[in-house]
């Protein structure tokens, strides 16, 4: 069977020579397919057969019609921010503990990742967020967040003062430890463990969820997705800082506005036939039924 995609790059995650062998084992299966395989330059180094062609993740997204993930969550959030632009498929194979983004089995990948190039997949668009911090009417940074946008305290005790503005209307001012602003994605990241709501994938809303408030009637609430969130910084005894998926860091002052939006990129990722976000909640949350 044809498959619908010829050239097909494999991405490791950093820094864990682990990797070597299941990937040598992706690179031959997708040989025997006669189908292009490239491997990401920061992985190549773990690989010690360099037979195949190396590209930076810019020219991975310029020229491979699907990319192969292996490791955790936070492997793929750093790959699906960079090849965002590029709309390039992506299959995730979990190497870490959860796997909510990258839930095929290593012990199965090959079988899974047959039948995906047979063309037996469903897609999923993922939204992504967008932040800026102005300072004095200058923009000083912007990132894009596959899970979420984090405002909080710094390394000290003291928590953190703002208010928050949806829309431009003052919705609330907060004292707490922080603000998770997060995708449909990161609703199960560091939202959920801040006592967000799990919200479904294929809805386009983003949650506020505040962490360890101040006055208890603060909780966490959902917002359509073409709305812009302005978080403005008032007092902060040990500063504050804005993390953009826990990769990207920014330390703000007082004054500043963080100005939170949807993206219009998307995260396109490929799933077995037979996937389920609800069985795939069961297993990695651990719920049951009845004993």
């Amino acid at each position: 069977m044809s498959s619908l995609f010829k050239t097909i790059a494999l991405i490791g995650k950093h820094d864990n020579p682990e990797i070597m062998t299941p990937l040598l084992h992706l690179g031959q299966f997708i040989e025997n397919r006669n189908l292009d395989v490239v491997l990401d330059s920061r992985t190549a180094p773990h690989i010690q057969d360099k037979k195949y062609t190396i590209l930076s993740l810019d020219d991975i997204g310029k020229r491979a019609d699907l990319a192969i993930v292996l490791g955790g969550d936070g492997t793929m959030l750093n790959i699906a921010r960079t090849l965002a632009p590029f709309d390039v498929p992506l299959v995730g194979i979990n190497q870490g503990r959860l796997g909510f983004l990258t839930d095929l089995s290593i012990d199965t990948m090959l079988e899974t990742l047959g039948s995906i190039l047979d063309g037996q997949y469903v897609t999923e668009r993922r939204m992504l967020l967008s932040v800026e911090v102005i300072r004095n009417e200058i923009g000083l940074f912007s990132a894009l967040a596959f899970n979420d946008v984090a405002v909080s305290r710094g390394i000290g005790g003291g928590m953190i003062e703002f208010e928050v503005h949806i829309d431009g209307e003052y919705v609330y001012s907060l004292r707490s430890d922080g603000l998770i602003v997060a995708t449909p994605t990161g609703s199960t990241a560091y939202a959920l463990s801040s006592g967000g709501p799990i919200l479904h994938p294929s809805l386009d809303l983003i949650t506020l969820v505040p962490v360890s408030p101040h006055t208890l009637s603060n909780r966490p609430i959902v917002i359509g997705s073409n709305t812009t969130v302005e978080v403005l910084m008032h007092k902060s005894e040990e500063g504050a800082r804005i993390h953009s998926d826990s990769h990207s860091h920014f330390d703000l002052d007082e004054g500043d506005k963080v100005v939170i939006r949807r993206s219009p990129q998307t995260v396109r990722l490929l799933h077995s036939s037979n996937h389920s976000y609800y069985r795939m909640l069961r297993e990695k949350l651990g719920w049951s039924g009845f004993s």
